[in-house]
This record gives C-alpha cells, structure tokens and sequence, in this order.
C-alpha cells in the first residue's frame, strides 16, 4: 500500500467533523458467550469458510467473512490467510475511536501483497434470494443484516423496476465491521484491511465492506494505538500472530461459532427493546448479535 492509503482515511475522518476528543463513550464490546452447541433454529451456525480466525498478541478475534456483499475482497482475503501472508504482521495503525488497520507486510502503510489491486466493491446488488433481515426503514431504505452483517438497501418493491430484478445496497461502517484500505483510486485495495472500533458512517460506500467480527470486538479495542493523527503506532505494535480461515485448518481443531439469528422472535423482542430505549436515535449500530463460540483448543 502507498502512504496514500493512509491519507485516505484521516482524510475521511477529518471531513466527518469527529475527532476522537470529541467521541462520546464507547458502548461496551459485544459479548461472545461459551457454551454448549445449540440446536434451537434461533441460532445460525457460521460456516467454516466464512469463518476468519485472527490470532493476535492480544487475543482472538472472529470475522464471519460476507462474500454475498464484496466476493471478490473475500476471495482475496481467503487466499492470502491460506498462504499465511498475515502470519507476524503488526497492526501498523490504529486510532482510538475510529479504526485498527494492518496487512502491511512492511508495516509502515506502503506495503502490499504480491497480488494486483482489487477493483472496489462499495455496493452491492441485492436480489429476492438474498438472505435479509430488515429491522427499520426509514425515509424509504431498509436497514437490516445480511448474516451478521449491518447494511442499508433499496426496498423489495423496486426489483421490478430494476433490469436484472436487483436493487442497491451498502455496508453499515458500526463498530467490528472490516473494511479494505485503499489509496485515493477507488480500485486499490491489496492486503490491507481495517477493523472498525467505533461507528463510522462517514465511510459507508467510501471503502469496501467484506465482514465483522463477531467475536473479539474487546480485543480490537484494547490494541496498543499510535500517534495523532496519523494512528501510525510507535515502537513495537501488536501483531496479527496467525491469520486462517476456520474451513483451513483440521476439524477437530476449529471452533464453532452460532450467532442469533436476526430473524428470530429472541431478536425481535431485543430490537424492539433497543428501539424504545434509543427512540429517535435509534441506529442499527445500536444492536448486537450475541454469539456462542466452542472452541476445542480451549480446554
């Protein structure tokens, strides 16, 4: 990556208008529960090769991958944690109440994988088969998941209209989601990748969206940040110990991982919870998808 990937995004923060003094307090990291595998149909399993494990310095963190959303991204991804590309390297930039971003394999933001850049995948097309839940709608859009993931669509009534029977849709930048860097040339994105440690609407339809981290958004949080307002992080960085997708690795030793279904009555009763306590600024950044992880390493 060029320094320009950097400036892309300081570039994104300052023209928000939000410096991290002026964030409010962060809402508590979601809380990813172990327990026993549940059969109850409230529980979406999370297939292995969706499935990213990012063993780090300062713990685990899982990103259910959504090649519906960005294939193309999640493609690469797959293959350079197959190669073990991201195997050692630090998390060379990371801001408080923004993002932490690594991949760089010369850890200064000017690095990249060996690869050409990938063209940006910023929308999607959203087709009748798509697997969406909607939670609101306003001013016309839907707000909703696709898997665990937050997104803002046209709604359904328009497929009609449309010439491939498809309408437009986005990734929600809320805390966990993972984005991929770039340069200023929208088709730039290489090796490396951000993951969001706040809400950033700022970036929606800016930076491709491919994931978010369904467990481990605490571990995010607490990696060593850098220096204002670069986020280059000084001295020795946290690293990225070893990068695989579950569907790599041997059976016996993957974890598994269900995450609430957002279709579920259990989730209705809790989105209308939220949207009662939140009332005008309600957001789908509000809600969380509580996650049961077993692990068979973990004794």
């Amino acid at each position: 990556m060029t320094a320009g990937k950097m400036s892309a995004l300081v570039a994104a923060m300052v023209l928000a208008g939000a410096l991290p003094a002026q964030a409010q307090e962060p809402a508590p990291a979601p809380a990813a529960t172990t327990l026993a595998p549940a059969p109850s149909t409230d529980w979406r399993l999370v297939a292995p090769e969706n499935l990213l494990i990012i063993d780090t310095s300062k713990g685990r963190i899982l990103v259910e991958l959504a090649p519906e959303v960005a294939p193309l991204h999640v493609e690469r991804i797959r293959l350079l944690s197959g190669l073990g590309f991201y195997d050692g390297l630090p998390w060379h930039r990371v801001i408080d109440w923004f993002m932490a971003q690594t991949g760089d394999p010369l850890g200064t933001g000017d690095g990249q994988s060996p690869y050409p850049d990938l063209p940006g995948e910023f929308t999607f097309r959203r087709g009748p088969d798509m697997d969406f839940t909607p939670v609101a709608a306003p001013m016309g859009a839907l707000l909703g998941f696709v898997g665990s993931l937050p997104v803002q669509t046209q709604p359904a009534e328009l497929m009609p209209l449309t010439s491939d029977g498809k309408v437009h849709g986005w990734g929600v930048y809320c805390p966990g989601v993972a984005g991929m860097a770039r340069d200023e040339d929208p088709d730039t994105a290489n090796s490396q990748f951000f993951l969001m440690r706040q809400a950033y609407p700022s970036l929606d339809k800016r930076y491709t969206v491919w994931g978010r981290v369904i467990s481990g958004l605490d571990v995010v949080r607490t990696l060593k940040t850098g220096d204002e307002p670069s986020g280059i992080v000084p001295g020795e960085p946290d690293r990225m110990l070893r990068v695989r997708v579950a569907s790599d690795l041997p059976v016996e030793t993957r974890p598994t991982v269900r995450v609430l279904n957002a279709g579920s009555p259990v989730f209705a009763t809790t989105l209308e919870t939220v949207r009662l306590q939140r009332g005008a600024d309600f957001s789908i950044c509000d809600l969380d998808l509580p996650v049961q992880v077993v692990d068979p390493t973990i004794g």
